[in-house]
């Protein structure tokens, strides 16, 4: 059985500086809280072996890069048995940024960035042609209000 790392109030900090910029060098990290960057390079190395850190991300602006138009897709499939299938189609279409296998109305549910409604459209088609899928239903992101993890992982080390 795996034992479970516990994070201390120097744990907390760093994560705090990383979530705010995933790319501050450790020194940085190491001047603000007083401590060696060999104490935070330990520190997070352990955080990472622990599968608490998992990489770093990159935040990209897909409007600039002209993939501005957010659906949401609902999927109903002929059989729940299918859902890992649909899930490795779904791969296939670069387009669905995110999916989940839900309770309630739908057994999946996607994020699909487009460049359009006409582009949305043709996403939209080759879901519903997905062996598996009974139907879809869609629903247009006017705008996307909050899309912030941080906020999260503050309120977590507050």
């Amino acid at each position: 059985m795996a034992s479970i790392y516990q994070l201390d109030e120097i744990d907390n900090q760093i994560l705090e500086l990383l979530i705010e910029n995933t790319r501050m060098p450790y020194t940085e990290i190491a001047k603000k809280l007083i401590i060696s960057a060999g104490t935070v390079h330990v520190r997070v190395k352990k955080m990472e072996e622990a599968g608490i850190i998992r990489g770093t991300s990159l935040s990209i602006d897909y409007g600039k890069m002209g993939y501005s138009f957010i659906a949401y897709v609902g999927l109903f499939l002929s059989r729940t048995s299918e859902t890992q299938e649909v899930i490795d189609k779904l791969k296939d279409i670069p387009f669905i940024t995110v999916a989940h296998i839900t309770t309630g109305k739908f057994n999946i549910f996607c994020k699909v960035r487009a460049r359009d409604t006409s582009h949305a459209k043709e996403i939209i088609f080759l879901i519903d042609d997905i062996d598996g899928v009974a139907r879809t239903e869609s629903m247009i992101s006017m705008e996307e209000s909050i899309n912030d993890k941080n906020r999260l992982m503050h309120s977590i080390f507050r």
